[in-house]
């Protein structure tokens, strides 16, 4: 009875008819990283929301501090320690467990603010985490006292996790909080190799999280040579354990940027040069700039394309903060001509950069389009590309150059690099309008219109050709374009004699069509009376509504009804009545005598009568 109550999981720890609350047991077990992850993953943290995960850590210690009895009195609240001799139940354990996630959460809370933790709210969230640090310790001591080995073991590792989280916050002793991430993670790695394969699976996943901060302890201590990509890169992993180091490499990079700022005077396009005075404009363009070597580095080849459209999303944000600062200075300029014109100069400068990566990640769009719609679907689930999204997202394109030849067109007085742009978006746009040609035609075709998509798929073969020719005509070949192009005629080619084909078969097979279809007339129509509705075959199971791929109608009643044939009254024609002579009776009728006759004409209506 007590091997089995000693390995209660985390579930059946609430149960208050416990028998065996009282009793004392001689091992606790509880899987630590476990109980952590489930507990972190359904109550907020997926999301990042560690306010949700702080109040539930203080409803989940409400629920156990009823069930053990163990309450801080009624009025005056009276803190009641947890000692050894006090755990006499699991749930014990449980209650110094909570209090440290519920100060940790707290601390993350804090460091989650959207403008960051002030000076006030930084003392805050340290003196949280030292409480955090202080639980997790007691947790670890209760656990070596009253639990088995491998629980002791996951609880030592979780105080070790703890300090070295508070440490990092600090940015002190920094030899210190490296040798408490590795004592965690030589407890997990050991862990992982021991138990199910779930356990295994969380072991793996602690250990990948604890890796990024013990990789930046070395590069703080000098032990590593970390570059600032890689740190970026490891900054955008995912996890609870690993916000608090993405929150570190995000401050320490807004200093970078603060202090590389003072040398960015000038920003450089298409041979101009403007003046950059604001600081805050400065460190928008320097984050800007540094995730576009993020994009178009040597490693950008191998990054998945969800990764690049966020990063494309921060880089627009970062361009656009730029754009609002500038405009703000332009309202507070005043009437200095030189300053307004040089910030409209660096505001037109930083709107076409920003349209040109708004291009770049349309066409990333339209690959992944592209490859789902040529890919084979595995999954039925798995969403597939029809041509429309592609005409949409070719649309999209064509309006994103145009806006950008419009701004670079703006100008009156030219540079030759102005000009040399303008007519690579020309040869852009004709190279769009080519493909939006042929997924046109495509969507066409699907809906068996084959004449409009043999037309289609010529003009796009047209267009095609003059865009190949004006990108082999310039000097500085894009090899890729051309090669994209030559594929794209190669294409229409061959889909417009298979759509000639096709309609020259429908052709031929036109009058056999039609002969069959006029075999098939009959004037008794028997085919409609051969159909069934709902009500004609109700004790058969059979579907009336028909198939769900089609847009026919429900087969329950003929709707208008057909004319039926009821019985009515019979017409009856009295011919008779008009040659039949009837009697006269009138001396039968009672004649009507009045007052005055009575006493004048008595006699007369008495003989009468």
């Amino acid at each position: 009875m007590a091997k089995k109550e000693s390995e209660v999981s985390a579930m059946e720890i609430d149960d208050p008819k416990s028998e065996s609350s009282d009793q004392i047991l001689a091992k606790f077990s509880i899987n630590v990283l476990q109980l952590m992850k489930s507990s972190q993953a359904q109550h907020g943290l997926r999301h990042g929301d560690y306010a949700r995960y702080r109040r539930y850590c203080s409803s989940r210690l409400t629920r156990l501090y009823k069930s053990l009895k163990f309450t801080h009195g009624r009025g005056k609240y009276t803190r009641r320690p947890i000692l050894d001799s006090t755990v006499t139940h699991v749930r014990f354990l449980h209650v110094v467990f909570y209090m440290a996630e519920r100060a940790w959460s707290h601390a993350m809370e804090k460091r989650q603010l959207p403008d960051g933790p002030n000076a006030r709210q930084t003392i805050y969230l340290i003196g949280r985490l030292r409480k955090a640090v202080k639980w997790a310790s007691l947790f670890s001591s209760l656990c070596s006292i009253k639990t088995d080995s491998r629980t002791s073991l996951e609880a030592e590792a979780y105080a070790s996790y703890m300090k070295g989280t508070l440490l990092f916050e600090q940015d002190q002793n920094w030899e210190t909080g490296l040798a408490c991430f590795k004592n965690a993670r030589a407890v997990y790695e050991e862990l992982g190799k021991y138990g199910d394969l779930e356990n295994q699976v969380l072991c793996r996943e602690r250990v990948e999280e604890l890796e990024p901060s013990i990789r930046y302890c070395l590069h703080k201590i000098g032990k590593s040579n970390l570059q600032t990509s890689e740190l970026l890169q490891i900054g955008e992993m995912e996890g609870p354990a690993l916000d608090l180091f993405k929150a570190k490499i995000e401050a320490a990079m807004e200093e970078a940027r603060s202090q590389q700022a003072a040398s960015l005077t000038e920003f450089n396009w298409l041979g101009y040069r403007f003046p950059v005075s604001n600081p805050k404009s400065r460190v928008s363009i320097l984050k800007a700039q540094e995730l576009e070597k993020g994009l178009q580095g040597p490693t950008a080849e191998s990054l998945p394309a969800e990764k690049k459209l966020t990063i494309f999303d921060r880089l627009f944000t970062a361009y656009q903060d730029a754009r609002n600062t500038i405009r703000s200075d332009l309202v507070s300029a005043g009437n200095a001509e030189s300053v307004k014109d040089d910030l409209n100069g660096l505001d037109k400068a930083v709107g076409a950069v920003l349209g040109q990566r708004t291009i770049e990640r349309n066409q990333l769009l339209v690959k992944v389009a592209k490859s789902k719609l040529n890919r084979k679907r595995d999954d039925k689930s798995e969403k597939v590309t029809r041509p429309e999204e592609l005409v949409r997202l070719y649309d999209l394109l064509l309006q994103n150059v145009a806006d950008l030849s419009d701004l670079i067109s703006s100008g009156r007085d030219r540079k030759p690099e102005e000009i040399a742009f303008e007519e690579e978006c020309q040869r852009q746009s004709l190279a769009f309008r080519a493909e939006r040609c042929f997924y046109l035609a495509k969507s066409y075709s699907l809906a068996g219109k084959k004449v409009e998509a043999f037309a289609l798929y010529c003009r796009a073969r047209s267009l095609a050709e003059d865009a190949l020719n004006k990108f082999i005509s310039i000097a500085k070949k894009d090899e890729g374009t051309i090669q994209e192009l030559k594929t794209l005629i190669k294409e229409c080619r061959a889909n417009s004699c298979i759509e000639h084909a096709t309609g020259i078969m429908e052709e031929e097979n036109a009058p056999e069509n039609l002969s069959n279809q006029i075999s098939t007339i009959s004037l008794n129509d028997t085919a409609a009376k051969a159909e069934k509705y709902l009500l004609d075959k109700l004790d058969v199971y059979e579907s009336a509504v028909g198939d769900s791929n089609t847009k026919t109608a429900a087969k329950i009643e003929r709707f208008p009804p057909a004319f039926q044939s009821i019985p009515r009254n019979p017409i009856v024609l009295d011919l008779a009545y008009n040659c039949i002579k009837f009697p006269d009776i009138e001396n039968r009728m009672k004649k009507k005598i009045g007052i005055m006759s009575y006493f004048w004409g008595s006699s007369k209506g008495q003989k009468n009568l």
